[in-house]
């Protein structure tokens, strides 16, 4: 069998080799030409999977290591007899984690005290309910929208969005990206949308670029209706506005589910899903191949110290969010012509993050309300 993959779906050679040849290919530049052999495609979500690419291609199975599947055909796929698998959930840890530490950066150069404000969470699928549960962790109300969920649980925990928008210190939208349907989310943060959004509130959109409508987002902040925005996706990826990229307090190239424990996942997903297809047992275990972690222990002073501050310290000592931020913006000054390219190297070359559960946290005199808050942001905890 021919496997062609992206090169970057990490262990593809390991996972896959077994099956046949695997053929590493840059996914941006991936050809109808070259994959007219394929046997298996395994793409990330840069390439568009549908008739114009597979026209001459006959793949038994095409799989995105990825949530997201609004770049695949799926309907093409199902006409040809084509099987499809995505990787739902296999970044959604990698997600929250980025949430949480683009929290605790904005509280600290805000002045913010978390505990007791409310976190409107438009979106309570895989990434959603991770956020739910980190927001939590910090001591903070939760209200929660997700109309498909509320239809088949008839469960009055998940509010109106307009509810939703009053009630919110800070909004996080996790959505697909859907034009119809009878939930449709793009252009779903519009004037409107803003307008019912407490004065001073804060914005968070690590979907889809367009979930958002980026002129009224702009007027939303211009008008200091919101106080700090944070985004890791954008309307027109990978060429972004840069002046939409300058009022945000954190601005980064779509790289919120790019930790390197999350792209495991996602191969491992579409592993499992070629094995039963061909009826094979998984012989390739992800734990085999990890590396690591860059830091297996920390410390951290644990007495006299709040929540917040104690987190803090953890979350930045694994991931400075900061540093992406930077990155980014110095693309912003380059000429259009090369900020696209810019931003897609940005997340192919993006360094390796670890899960925080690879690090044990010694937190030296904590209190259970510190040590829980740990353990909701996804460390793995003991006290001294």
């Amino acid at each position: 069998m021919l496997i062609i993959a992206d090169n970057n779906i990490p262990y593809a050679a390991e996972a896959f080799g077994r099956f046949g040849e695997v053929r590493l290919v840059n996914g941006r530049s991936l050809t109808a030409e070259a994959v007219k052999e394929a046997d298996i495609l395994l793409v990330r979500s840069t390439v568009k999977v549908d008739e114009k690419l597979l026209g001459a291609a006959s793949p038994r199975f095409v799989g995105t290591a990825t949530i997201g599947t609004d770049h695949v055909d799926q309907a093409y796929l199902a006409k040809r007899g084509i099987v499809f698998a995505s990787a739902p959930g296999s970044n959604a840890e990698s997600v929250g984690e980025y949430w949480s530490a683009a929290l605790l950066f904005l509280a600290r150069r805000l002045g913010l005290e978390l505990a007791g404000r409310t976190v409107g969470v438009v979106g309570v699928g895989n990434v959603g309910r991770r956020v739910v549960r980190r927001a939590k962790a910090l001591g903070m109300d939760v209200v929660k929208c997700d109309p498909p969920l509320g239809r088949e649980t008839k469960s009055d925990e998940y509010r109106p969005l307009g509810e939703l928008l009053e009630r919110a210190d800070l909004v996080t939208v996790h959505v697909p990206l859907e034009k119809a349907g009878s939930d449709p989310t793009w252009h779903m943060a519009d004037e409107g949308f803003f307008a019912r959004m407490k004065p001073g509130a804060i914005f968070f959109n690590l979907a889809r670029g367009p979930v958002n409508d980026s002129k009224a987002l702009a007027a939303a902040i211009d008008s200091k209706k919101l106080s700090a925005v944070v985004l890791d996706t954008w309307e027109g990826e990978p060429v972004v506005d840069p002046k939409l990229a300058a009022r945000a307090d954190i601005a980064t190239p779509h790289i919120a589910g790019h930790s390197f424990d999350g792209k495991v996942n996602g191969t491992q997903m579409l592993y499992a899903a070629v094995c039963r297809l061909l009826g094979e047992k998984e012989a390739w275990k992800p734990a085999d191949s990890l590396p690591p972690p860059e830091v297996p222990r920390l410390t951290v002073e644990a007495a006299g110290r709040s929540v917040e501050d104690v987190c803090s310290e953890a979350v930045g000592a694994l991931y400075d969010i900061t540093a992406d931020d930077a990155r980014f913006r110095a693309t912003m000054t380059r000429p259009e012509a090369e900020r696209g390219k810019l931003f897609n190297d940005l997340r192919v070359n993006y360094p390796p993050r670890r899960a925080f559960s690879y690090t044990a946290v010694v937190a030296k005199g904590a209190t259970a309300a510190q040590k829980g808050a740990l353990t909701g942001l996804g460390f793995r905890v003991s006290a001294l």
